[in-house]
């Protein structure tokens, strides 16, 4: 697909501090898996005195890798993008030690009410435990020693992500909203299929020089990249509408159909993007469940 290219080249160099621009370092956490590819990214943003973003999860090692690569230099803030186990844990045992304020991302929440039936959250990798110092707005701005990070709301990966735009880089700390390894999940009730696909629009008109993601490396061509994403996107719509064409069908008959190459370790993740992808359709009057509409219902073409 034109401008959708995945880049799975990368050296997570765990533990280690990699200075990536002259004002962001990456240290990536030892964490990998399907969801996470290598691992976690945390970065930390500035020279002298400096931010940390998603400080990750809860592993000894990582903790004493970003203590490491703080090198005893005053940290002022420490900012979460959004509230998944394998972002924020670290947040407030790391602002605490170090007297940092913590900064970010709402509290964990879903993007919507619980259908009849569902469980307490689909989304089992909220971390529900993260309290920030101050929540940030769309647009909120936070500045240190020779940086300015600007908070842009970008809901989707989950209702409460942002993604912060490095002013003297026209760089983007991009969380989970686009990473060049993958596509992101997108799951019900956390995220929301409009609000992603809204996020990307505003996002490619942000034209950021790079975007810097929670996993894998850089995007370097993020306008060409994120026009690719919004294609995917529209695409797996059409296949959603093409397969319920033939009938009416669950999202489990409808996955190994459209995802024919995928890993079936990621079925479930790929079930519950088709999820949002149906809830978007049913909002917009184009399909409908048999019943309540939860991630095993029986869906239909209107």
């Amino acid at each position: 697909m034109a401008g959708l290219t995945f880049d799975r080249d990368f050296d997570p160099r765990h533990g280690d501090a990699v200075a990536v621009s002259p004002l962001v370092a990456r240290v990536t956490a030892p964490n990998p898996g399907p969801f996470t590819f290598h691992g976690t990214n945390s970065y930390l943003i500035g020279a002298q005195t400096i931010a940390v973003i998603d400080p990750g999860p809860q592993i000894d090692a990582h903790y004493a890798a970003l203590l490491a690569a703080i090198e005893g230099r005053p940290v002022s803030h420490v900012v979460v993008t959004h509230t998944h186990a394998d972002h924020s844990p670290l947040a407030r045992p790391l602002a605490d030690q170090l007297g940092a304020e913590l900064v970010g991302c709402a509290p964990h929440r879903a993007a919507r009410a619980l259908s009849a039936g569902e469980v307490n959250a689909l989304d089992a990798a909220g971390d529900k435990d993260y309290a920030p110092d101050r929540n940030l707005a769309d647009g909120d701005v936070i500045q240190g020693d020779g940086w300015t990070l600007k908070a842009i709301a970008t809901p989707g990966h989950t209702i409460n992500h942002l993604a912060f735009l490095l002013a003297e880089e026209n760089a983007l700390l991009a969380g989970d909203h686009v990473m060049a390894w993958s596509t992101s999940i997108v799951a019900p009730p956390d995220g929301r299929m409009r609000d992603y696909l809204q996020s990307l629009e505003k996002t490619r008109h942000l034209a950021p020089t790079v975007c810097w993601p929670g996993h894998g490396g850089p995007i370097t061509e993020p306008v060409a990249f994120i026009d690719g994403l919004i294609a995917h996107r529209k695409d797996r719509e059409r296949a959603v509408l093409t397969a319920l064409a033939d009938g009416p069908a669950t999202i489990a008959d409808m996955v190994p159909r459209i995802y024919a190459d995928l890993d079936p370790r990621l079925y479930g993740a790929a079930g519950l993007s088709m999820f949002a992808h149906l809830e978007d359709l049913a909002e917009r009057g184009r399909v409908a469940s048999n019943g309540p509409a939860v991630i095993d219902a029986v869906w239909r073409l209107l």
